[in-house]
């Protein structure tokens, strides 16, 4: 579900902020000499994350459909001595790390699934592979970096598992399915079945789990640079269904007919002014798109009806709960006034805002900043939606972005996320099971 940076308005942010990084003053748990164990081991695993990534970007599985990969996950964690559980929320798989001292307990997550993209990166190793979505045949791409994560996390679990011994507490490992959002619909009974980090959550992969790391990398920041912010960080986002329905008839006597598609075209124009009449935005930002509308089959035939799909995205909840109030009396009206009648369905996908607790994000920073060499930013909030908000929902949970634009291309203008084009650099694979691995360690050691 997660959608691309903005270049340009991240590209302002390092402008105006000189290219100056943060720093905090409280002092880590982590050592100098604690992330140089944690390099060593590292560097020693790198060339198999590579291998991992390109691996599972040749094989990209759709969100709900990733069983290769989570046996090639499963596999690998039982190989490092962990308790393995799969099939957790549908193909998920969690390892469990114990130390060899008493302590917390803290989580480590990476996505798996893939999107319906045709790649055109010409890549010797780009994906050739086609699933089912929706009842079509489709391509099937890494597009958003999930093999990244994936491969990363595998990386970190090697080294952490290395450590074993020291560790004062213990390491959960979830590699999460259908963070894209599967294609599900409400049951008879109007219940949506439960994805991705929720189906998770409800089958205990976070039992006496006390905090919660991911990252999500990106080509849209410097290579090597950690981007993040306390509070809402990205957005919370709900999907938008609309049928406005008219008479329909021929289209040489609109007159004789409710013309829904003339109405429907009114109500996306009014949709419009929900954001820029109707929401107070100077206290959080919104976004109300339609991205899809169907209606009709022939040039002269007035339909009966149309259907519109969107999306909404906010970083408040009341301002959320408004902005639904807002679009669905918006709609109505404006289809009543042409005779027609407009219904509006939110769901079945819908994620929280993902936000970054004050108090988690600054006892984080000191470990992070040493795991970057000083290389983080706080950067500007993305209105793309991330289903880690679910575990944040349960406990306290640190999301971040790694630039790794591909060699070459500046990070202003290489393809975003979810692009045909979209690639990485495979030298930032290390820096992430870096970060991950540090401030798993900095967590269970800070008291």
């Amino acid at each position: 579900m997660h959608k691309p940076l903005s270049a340009i308005s991240l590209a302002t942010g390092l402008l105006l902020s000189g290219l100056t990084f943060a720093s905090s003053a409280q002092a880590q748990a982590l050592d100098a000499a604690g992330l140089q164990a944690i390099d060593a081991a590292v560097t020693a695993v790198a060339p198999k994350m590579v291998n991992w990534r390109r691996d599972i970007h040749s094989h990209p599985e759709l969100s709900g459909q990733e069983v290769r990969t989570a046996k090639l996950v499963a596999e690998h964690l039982k190989k490092l001595g962990m308790e393995v559980q799969t099939g957790v929320g549908g193909t998920g798989v969690v390892g469990t790390l114990k130390g060899g001292l008493p302590g917390k307990v803290v989580a480590l997550r990476a996505d798996m699934d893939a999107l319906p993209v045709l790649e055109n990166t010409g890549l010797p190793f780009a994906s050739k592979a086609k699933a089912n979505y929706l009842g079509k045949e489709v391509p099937v791409m890494h597009a958003c970096g999930h093999d990244a994560h994936t491969a990363m996390l595998m990386g970190a679990a090697e080294v952490l598992a290395g450590m074993k011994a020291q560790l004062p507490g213990t390491i959960k490992f979830i590699f999460q399915p259908a963070e894209e959002g599967a294609p599900v619909e409400p049951d008879a009974n109007g219940k949506v079945p439960s994805f991705g980090a929720k189906a998770m959550i409800e089958a205990g992969a976070l039992k006496d789990v006390q905090a919660i790391y991911g990252l999500h990398i990106t080509s849209n920041l410097p290579g090597g640079v950690v981007g993040y912010r306390s509070g809402p960080l990205m957005a919370g986002s709900d999907n938008i269904t609309i049928h406005v329905e008219g008479r329909g008839g021929h289209g040489s006597s609109p007159w004789a007919t409710i013309d829904p598609i003339v109405a429907a075209s009114q109500v996306v124009m009014g949709l419009q002014t929900v954001v820029s009449r109707q929401l107070n935005i100077s206290q959080e930002p919104a976004v109300v798109t339609i991205g899809q509308i169907q209606g009709g089959t022939r040039y002269n035939i007035i339909p009966d009806k149309v259907e519109m799909l969107g999306t909404l995205r906010t970083f408040d909840e009341d301002m959320r709960q408004e902005a639904l109030k807002r679009i669905t009396t918006t709609a109505e009206s404006i289809a009543a006034a042409s005779g027609a009648k407009a219904s509006v369905r939110f769901g079945p996908v819908a994620y929280p805002v993902t936000t970054n607790p004050a108090q988690l994000t600054q006892a984080s920073l000191p470990a992070l900043n040493l795991a970057m060499g000083g290389k983080t930013m706080v950067i500007p909030k993305v209105a793309g939606s991330e289903d880690f908000s679910e575990f944040q929902k349960v406990v306290p949970g640190f999301f971040y972005f790694l630039g790794a634009p591909p060699k070459g291309k500046e990070f202003a203008k290489a393809p975003p996320n979810h692009s045909a084009l979209f690639d990485i650099d495979e030298d930032q694979l290390p820096t992430g099971a870096r970060s991950l691995a540090a401030l798993a360690v900095d967590f269970l050691q800070r008291k």
